[in-house]
């Protein structure tokens, strides 16, 4: 019989006196846990364990969604520590309560089961997970600056060993079902076709366990072997995170070096390691970029706009990748440009894309099968969204949209990534000049996750929209921006690097130190080594049209690397020689030089200009600001934003003279 007292839960009853227990958090699109939430599980618990019915099976009310964790929007209303602290404790001791109940439990595992959700299934003796693309498995909380801290981390190195549990918790990643069978964290897999109710149902019917760490896993929790491996994985994460910026995984590397044999004393270093980090700023400084993550998303989230067809008309590095990240996320995608020698490196650095990603033959093939080379341009007919990208020449542009507006589907989207010419000029000689839009891309395309959606006082709001739509079909991040001179986030970078080049040039400080620096203050790379990612001859362009009499000099420096060939990381040299991906640098250069003097030095016109585009209305808010050059440009996440960091910086300079 079904309970009606609680919000968030169903308990019903079997003939066969299993208690089916349902979480379908009221109000809410997906499941998370909440204060409320645990406090009805507990009531839950306490029924069960006075009625102790045959078993117990826990599911999700939530199609394809399990449980995505905890409730992040709560996080902020912990005023200290302890308050963190004598809450975590809480959610252990009840933790505790459903892992000991005593009749056989299982779980069922549909869609993501993420953070405090594999958390609480860990409890549970049984769990049997839909084998589909919807399940997904893993901890999160490492992105949030801090760690799993509902019993993860003991239960999980409990579970399957250290060697294989640290990974998944100190990278973040989500395991697919089948994955996380292999390593142990689910029991039984179920087909897209199959009943997992069935499955969990005979699992307690029959009393059904996990099987448990093997050897290999018992041996890496024991001393010796977490001292070994401890160290491994702070050189590994060393390479990611610094400690002084990301403290989160270190936490737990420390902790479970020191406690990894003992679940218990692993809980009490969760208890107070994950209170303490909950309240830093660097945990304060990522959960706001969460919230940016999501405002981003929420734009086009209600426009019923769907693709099937994308055309990329220009298969150089840019064209070619947007192609290839099309048909990742499922689409077809039909490529064009003037000959087929242009097209097949594009198609080549595809197919290594898709290895990398899709890992399996028919899923491969199935990506190559859906990307087509169409030197005639004969997809755009058929296209719903046609991308231009080729190269920065206004005359070049108007010419293919004349034609292409002849071709196209009414109702297609028609977008231009320039990365720095007015979208009105463009759109100048069409018809119907409101439809064009800008979609522009960030290089590399596979790891840039912002999409700058360009628009003017001319354009349709509706086509705006369509766009926002289309960037989330494709899991990238939109943010609405108006059409100037460089957008956002082309005109902040540009006045930031145009200040190291000045720097260089003027003063002969080395570029490694002038990259250094900005490194140590958080940005994932350099502006000199930024400039050879995105491409000196691109730099050039841009500069060319956000240029002014103070960026000649430096232009010309620019030239003179253009007409030698050195174009940055595509061509092997710019500014850096690049081996295997990588510049090659000279770590004595920065020797001598004061970096953090040097990196306020960089930054301040960063910050300058990120105030200037505010006050222009380039975007709607100061928020947008922020997500734009966190998701556009890397600036450092732990720092929440640069508009957000000054006005930090703010109110600690008026606190300390308070």
């Amino acid at each position: 019989m079904n309970q009606p007292e609680y919000r968030n839960w169903r308990l019903e009853f079997d003939l066969d006196g299993i208690c089916w227990l349902t979480i379908d958090r009221q109000g809410e699109s997906a499941n998370s846990l909440s204060r409320e939430v645990f406090t009805e599980l507990e009531q839950i618990v306490t029924k069960l364990e006075e009625d102790a019915p045959r078993g117990l099976i826990l599911q999700s009310g939530k199609p394809k969604s399990f449980i995505v964790g905890a409730d992040i929007r709560e996080f902020d209303k912990v005023q200290s520590p302890a308050e963190a602290e004598a809450f975590i404790r809480e959610a252990h001791a009840l933790l505790d309560r459903v892992e000991a109940l005593p009749f056989p439990t299982a779980v069922i595992i549909e869609g993501f089961c993420l953070g405090g959700g594999l958390e609480l299934a860990l409890c549970f003796d049984y769990r049997v997970a839909r084998n589909d693309e919807s399940t997904r498995l893993g901890y999160p909380e490492v992105k949030l600056g801090i760690y799993p801290g509902f019993g993860g981390s003991a239960r999980t190195t409990r579970q399957i060993g250290g060697l294989q549990a640290m990974p998944i918790m100190l990278t973040g990643r989500m395991l697919r079902a089948s994955q996380a069978r292999a390593v142990g964290l689910v029991d039984q897999l179920v087909g897209p076709h199959g009943s997992p109710r069935w499955a969990a149902r005979r699992a307690v019917l029959a009393g059904r366990k996990s099987r448990g760490p093997n050897l290999l896993a018992k041996l890496s929790n024991t001393g010796p072997a977490r001292k070994f491996l401890a160290a491994q994985m702070r050189k590994q994460t060393a390479a990611k995170a610094n400690p002084a910026h990301y403290p989160a995984p270190y936490e737990l590397i420390e902790a479970w070096e020191k406690y990894g044999n003992d679940p218990r004393q692993m809980l009490d270093e969760e208890a107070v390691r994950v209170a303490r980090l909950i309240n830093g700023s660097t945990s304060l400084g990522l959960r706001r970029v969460f919230r940016l993550m999501e405002g981003l998303k929420s734009n086009g989230r209600d426009c019923a706009f769907r693709a099937r067809r994308v055309h990329v008309v220009g298969a150089g590095v840019m064209g070619g990748d947007i192609a290839a990240w099309c048909v990742l996320q499922g689409l077809e995608v039909t490529l064009q440009d003037r000959e087929m020698k242009y097209i097949e490196p594009a198609l080549k650095r595809a197919g290594s894309l898709f290895r990398k990603r899709l890992k399996t033959p028919d899923r491969i093939a199935g990506a190559n099968s859906r990307l087509l080379a169409d030197v005639n341009g004969d997809g755009a007919a058929r296209a719903d969204v046609i991308i231009e990208a080729i190269f920065e020449n206004l005359a070049a542009k108007q010419d293919l949209f004349r034609d292409l507006e002849a071709r196209v589907k009414p109702d297609a989207i028609l977008a231009t990534n320039t990365s720095a010419i007015p979208l009105r000029d463009i759109a100048s000689v069409l018809g119907q000049p409101q439809r064009l839009i800008g979609l522009h891309f960030f290089n590399p395309v596979a790891k840039m996750p912002l999409v700058e959606v360009v628009h003017d006082a001319a354009t349709d709001a509706d086509e705006v929209e369509r766009g926002a739509a289309f960037c989330n079909q494709i899991n990238r991040l939109p943010l609405p921006v108006v059409s100037s001179p460089g957008f956002l986030v082309n005109r902040v970078l540009a006045r930031y690097m145009l200040k190291a080049f000045q720097l260089h040039r003027e003063r002969g400080l080395a570029k490694e130190a002038l990259d250094q620096a900005v490194v140590d203050f958080g940005m994932p790379m350099g502006p000199v080594e930024l400039a050879d990612t995105v491409g000196l001859d691109v730099g050039l362009g841009v500069m060319g049209t956000l240029g002014s009499e103070e960026t000649a000099e430096d232009a010309k420096v620019l030239q003179s690397y253009v007409e030698q060939g050195k174009l940055g990381k595509k061509s092997g040299e710019g500014f850096y020689r690049w081996k295997n991906d990588k510049p090659v640098k000279d770590r004595k250069a920065i020797e001598g030089v004061n970096l953090q003097s040097l990196a306020k030095e960089l930054m301040q016109p960063y910050f300058d200009e990120c105030q200037a585009c505010l006050e222009d209305g380039i975007v709607a808010s100061r928020d947008d600001i922020d997500a734009g050059m966190i998701f556009g440009t890397g600036f450092a996440p732990f720092r929440g934003g640069p508009l957000y960091y000054l006005a930090s910086q703010s109110r600690q300079a008026e606190g300390a003279t308070s």
